[in-house]
């Protein structure tokens, strides 16, 4: 059973720190189960890679009474894949092995630990029970690149078909311990199976586990089934859990609201969206991050827009969005559509359309996850033109409630000067093939700029 991590960033050799382990040793760690191995067949000044390497005894595991469920002395017990495949002996290992790096933590390189480097996994011989297909709805809406290679029961015997097992490379640009926390989860998902029982704290396991990324992943309700065993009421209590952290994490804008109120802000910015949307020629626009579905009205009220799409993580804002779209006349609720889904996720309802608008949503986003973003709609949804709105931090001192370095709300992540937001744009554009002009939405200040900045993107045609 091999798992190893290829970090591709220099210094390379920082991933010793990342994950606690020096590069220069082979270690060796005693489990419930066999022992894990660690070493790093490769450390060169760009490129560094880990590998843990886990030695099971099945005929220890039986006579140990640590056993799949099934008849004490089947033949089963003693013949089976546990020794050679990833599984939930690998996640353990994961927690007890790399436990630090699992948690986000690293002592000498505390900063790296929460940054986002192009890492690779590679998984020797992984379970798919589902297909490849499956592995892919597990791991591509996560922003990785999934490379499977499928390996026959037995070459010599043809006949006898494919196998479920594959050896499996994602690669991407994320956090270590996002990385290792996919892994934990997802490895027994594919498996559809644990080694040991699974009771109430399973669940905290997997909420813990999950955190950031299971909420709104387009698989939670297969993942969370396969994770806890099938234990159906187990399965409910954490489902439950997930949907009422969903609900608590939705934030609405009154305070952001109050704040910009005197300028009349949110009405002056739908205006210079809608018409940066209606000059790119667009008909069919995505709303993204659409909220309760202000920018869907207005733009539901102008004949150009002949289908628009308001997508959104949060039931609860889309449930209203619906109730003031309900109130519409017919004609013009005909044209407009309401989906539940994430901008983290890669996601082909979204593919095909004129246009795109992202509307003071990026300033919630967690900054490491940016390029499940970019790619998720620049890459994947590509629409011809994408118009992006972001508050100027350095507005901020113009507006009298809000306290010296705050944000205008407190779900903010991050707030960005003029100079931040243009060069993340201009490398957008530059990385994707597309154009951008920058536009300053509300009253301008001569020294400060305006409060709310606003980047037009336009695909460039192909040579």
């Amino acid at each position: 059973m091999l798992l190893t991590l290829t970090l591709m960033h220099e210094p390379a050799a920082d991933l010793g720190y990342l994950l606690g382990k020096n590069p220069t040793r082979c270690q060796s760690f005693p489990l419930s189960f066999g022992q894990a191995h660690v070493f790093f067949p490769e450390v060169s000044p760009s490129r560094c890679t880990a590998a843990l390497l886990l030695d099971i005894d099945p005929i220890g595991l039986v006579r140990n009474r640590r056993r799949p469920s099934g008849e004490g002395h089947s033949l089963q017990q003693y013949v089976n894949d546990r020794p050679y495949v990833a599984s939930s002996f690998l996640s353990v290992a994961l927690s007890q092995v790399f436990g630090s790096a699992l948690g986000g933590r690293s002592r000498e390189r505390p900063q790296l630990a929460e940054t986002a480097l192009p890492y690779e996994a590679r998984l020797a011989v992984l379970p798919c029970r589902g297909g490849e297909g499956f592995l892919r709805r597990l791991f591509e809406p996560l922003g990785y690149n999934v490379a499977a290679q499928r390996h026959s029961l037995d070459p010599l015997f043809p006949e006898w078909g494919e196998s479920p097992y594959y050896t499996v490379t994602l690669s991407g640009q994320c956090r270590l311990h996002d990385l290792l926390s996919h892994l934990y989860v997802l490895i027994p998902v594919l498996d559809n199976d644990k080694h040991y029982w699974v009771g109430d704290a399973e669940v905290e396991k997997l909420l813990h586990h999950g955190e950031g990324w299971l909420t709104a992943h387009p698989e939670r309700e297969n993942i969370t089934r396969r994770y806890l065993k099938h234990r159906g009421e187990l399965a409910k209590s954490a489902l439950a859990r997930i949907e009422q952290e969903e609900s608590d994490d939705e934030e609405s804008a009154p305070v952001e609201e109050v704040i910009e109120e005197r300028a009349r802000l949110n009405d002056v910015r739908l205006d210079a969206v809608q018409a940066a949307l209606r000059e790119s020629g667009a008909k069919r626009v995505l709303d993204l991050g659409c909220g309760e579905g202000k920018l869907l009205r207005a733009l539901s009220r102008d004949p150009q827009f002949t289908e628009i799409v308001g997508v959104d993580v949060s039931p609860r804002a889309l449930e209203i969005a619906r109730l003031r779209l309900d109130r519409l006349p017919l004609d013009v609720q005909s044209r407009c559509r309401l989906l539940h889904g994430s901008l983290m996720y890669r996601d082909t309802r979204l593919s095909g359309f004129d246009a795109a608008a992202v509307v003071e949503v990026i300033e919630h986003l967690d900054p490491p996850r940016f390029s499940a973003f970019e790619r998720v709609l620049f890459e994947f949804a590509r629409p011809r033109a994408v118009v992006v709105t972001t508050p100027n931090v350095e507005y901020n001192v113009r507006f009298e409630t809000l306290p010296a370095g705050s944000f205008r709300h407190k779900d903010h992540r991050f707030e960005w000067t003029r100079s931040q937001f243009q060069d993340w744009a201009n490398g957008v554009a530059r990385r994707f093939g597309y154009a951008v002009r920058f536009v300053a939405v509300g009253p301008e200040d001569e020294i400060l700029g305006s409060p709310t900045q606003m980047g037009v993107f336009r695909q460039c045609p192909k040579n």
